[in-house]
């Protein structure tokens, strides 16, 4: 938020009613984090994201180790902690219509992680939309189908365009 400030600092023509969010990956998880404790964006768009270490713990390709790297514990040693760290948990905070982007392929952050995510902001009456792209994995955005690619990026255009005006 600091770096966000020092922008809109040096760009004061930036209209600040107007900021999204977005990030894939380690940022899915710091959006989804972000979105939980401040409603300061107008509209998130959240990509293969992490949204619960506890579950991610046990379905990522990479965890556990990753995850006692990332947050200091394991579920085994310290759950409290690890759901402390996790965005599911400020999911009542949250007020920034998001957008969600998974591959059913993604072993590293897995569809269920954005699944978990969106299906909280629905129940607590946050609009939002969940995009699941099939026979894609983690490197979409890199790597994946051209059509699948080029799908993504309207997506999160049409998002912004949305909820931040085009």
């Amino acid at each position: 938020m600091k770096f966000t400030d020092a922008v809109l600092a040096a760009y004061p023509d930036i209209d600040q009613t107007r900021l999204g969010i977005t990030g894939g990956s380690y940022g899915g998880f710091m959006t989804n984090w972000v979105i939980g404790h401040t409603d300061r964006f107008k509209a998130a768009a959240s990509q293969r994201s992490i949204s619960n270490w506890l579950s991610f713990e046990h379905m990522s390709d990479i965890a556990p180790e990753f995850c006692v790297d990332q947050v200091g514990a394991s579920e085994d040693d310290n759950p409290e902690k690890v759901w402390l760290h996790s965005p599911l948990k400020y999911v009542k905070n949250v007020k920034t219509p998001t957008l969600f982007l998974n591959s059913d392929e993604d072993y590293r952050c897995p569809v269920e992680e954005g699944m978990q995510m969106f299906h909280a902001l629905m129940s607590h009456g946050v609009e939002s939309r969940m995009v699941v792209f099939h026979g894609e994995n983690h490197e979409l955005s890199r790597s994946g189908r051209p059509k699948n690619r080029l799908s993504r990026l309207q997506e999160i255009q049409t998002w912004f365009d949305g909820h931040l005006g085009e």
